[in-house]
């Protein structure tokens, strides 16, 4: 989901920047550039992290900023399908749960959110019929990524399930994991002797 990513592009540096330091001028601008960035190839930068090369400035006419030809690395997330995810329920509404997965929420909907007829209450709970499980806001969990769509550059959607093995709510998985009380050991079945003849 987080990568280090290395980039080359032209930068634009304002002419306020051009009494500092260089490379901390083309960082502050990349910084502005690039923080925060969503983009359906490169995912959601986070951060800047290094600026490895900064090439020979060029004014522009008209502009009067200058351009630097730069390498640099940013932090990016990118969730990629089928990866699996542990966040926090950030809000329940009745099609579903919303859990915050690094800069973003996903959206588990309510058929994803266990195997069971599920309802949603007033207080934000969503619960299990059968099983008597509950979903609630802040509960930490483990998801698996089912689809990605960056169709709206501004608001991306990333679909989730909780419906397998190894997934749902922390405390469910860890409850899976407890042996199950033992059930009356059965009799084993006596063996009959073969009457002599």
């Amino acid at each position: 989901m987080f990568y280090k990513v290395e980039l080359k592009d032209h930068i634009r540096v304002s002419p306020m920047y051009f009494g500092d330091d260089l490379k901390e001028s083309v960082t502050k601008s990349i910084k502005l550039k690039y923080d925060g960035l969503i983009n359906a190839d490169l995912g959601i930068v986070i951060d800047v992290t290094d600026v490895k090369e900064v090439g020979e400035g060029v004014v522009i006419a008209g502009d009067g900023a200058g351009y630097y030809e730069t390498v640099f690395e940013v932090i990016v997330f990118r969730p990629e399908l089928q990866e699996v995810i542990t966040g926090r329920i950030r809000d329940i509404a009745d099609f579903g749960a919303f859990i915050t997965m690094g800069p973003i929420d996903g959206m588990i909907h309510v058929s994803q959110t266990m195997d069971d007829f599920v309802s949603f209450s007033k207080e934000k709970v969503l619960s299990g019929r059968d099983s008597k499980k509950s979903l609630r806001v802040g509960d930490e969990c483990r998801a698996r990524v089912i689809a990605v769509s960056f169709k709206d550059v501004t608001n991306p959607k990333i679909g989730l399930t909780m419906r397998q093995q190894g997934l749902g709510k922390l405390d469910w998985i860890e409850e899976e994991k407890k042996p199950k009380t033992a059930e009356k050991a059965e009799k084993p079945a006596k063996k009959k002797k073969k009457a002599k003849k």
